[in-house]
């Protein structure tokens, strides 16, 4: 039973969000008696959660699962980084390209260069912790078990459905980020086979689309952006209260994207078959 991937699922995602948040928790009551300014704060109490993230993750699978984890492996770590980051950064910004092409994206000012520490902030933390939380629990195990298109669609509609508790959301949104994010970067996963690589993907889609250019990030407004900008138009092309990540073209480039990558990884032999195809 132990053993089981619907336990080790739920036992990964208790241990993991639980060792997170109590570590989250103890940072943020030990940086509360330094007179360090409140972003910066905020950026080291995230960097230490990612940091957790990670260390908790390769710990509990590596004594769990007794094998060696190679989803955080530095062996081409910069590679898939860099990849990523630059993948991330070329999506937004064609979406955000569509946005000004149709007059709804325009430059009201601009910010100081520390104004990026919030932004940078949220995309850092919350790229590291969903990532080893959606793709590196509960679509890898379910992976193994149901093979890696079955495993897709599960983690994917999870993952859409996760963010229709967001400010804004609705089905539309959901469904958009679903196809987005949850088949995105889970096709990242399966092409590279470590979590750097979606890490890098979803950082710098989080970071570009709220730093960089000023806009919502899933319905959440960030209180601090390097631009201010206005965007205005039909809800289609504009995403309207969610942001970007509601529009019709950051589905549409996202999905591009994953088409991509799920061709590259049946070329290379990484896509997993479920297992009673494995049986015969």
């Amino acid at each position: 039973m132990l053993h089981f991937p619907f336990t080790k699922i739920i036992i990964g995602l208790i241990v993991c969000a639980g060792i997170v948040g109590f570590g989250q928790n103890l940072i943020q009551k030990a940086l509360e008696l330094t007179n360090i300014d409140k972003d910066l704060k905020n950026l080291i109490g995230g960097i230490f959660v990612a940091i957790l993230a990670i260390i908790s993750y390769t710990y509990l699978f590596k004594f769990y699962e007794k094998r060696k984890i190679t989803e955080f492996s530095k062996n081409g770590i910069i590679k898939n980084l860099t990849i990523g980051i630059v993948l991330g950064a070329i999506l937004q910004s064609l979406t955000i390209l569509v946005i000004f092409i149709k007059g709804g994206y325009s430059v009201i000012s601009t910010n100081p260069i520390f104004f990026i520490i919030p932004p940078l902030t949220m995309a850092f933390t919350s790229a590291i912790f969903e990532e080893t939380l959606i793709r590196g629990i509960i679509f890898r195990i379910t992976e193994e078990k149901l093979g890696s298109y079955f495993a897709l669609i599960i983690s994917a509609t999870l993952f859409g459905a996760l963010h229709l508790a967001n400010p804004n959301s609705s089905l539309t949104a959901g469904i958009g980020l679903a196809i987005q994010a949850g088949l995105l970067l889970a096709a990242a996963f399966i092409y590279s086979r470590n979590l750097w690589f979606p890490i890098a993907i979803h950082f710098a889609w989080n970071f570009t689309q709220s730093a960089i250019f000023g806009a919502r990030v899933s319905g959440n407004a960030i209180s601090k952006t390097l631009i201010n900008s206005k965007i205005e138009g039909a809800e289609w092309f504009t995403g309207g209260e969610f942001g970007p990540e509601g529009s019709l073209q950051a589905t549409l480039f996202c999905l591009t994207a994953t088409v991509i990558l799920l061709i590259l990884s049946h070329k290379k032999g990484r896509i997993i078959k479920p297992y009673w195809k494995n049986n015969k």
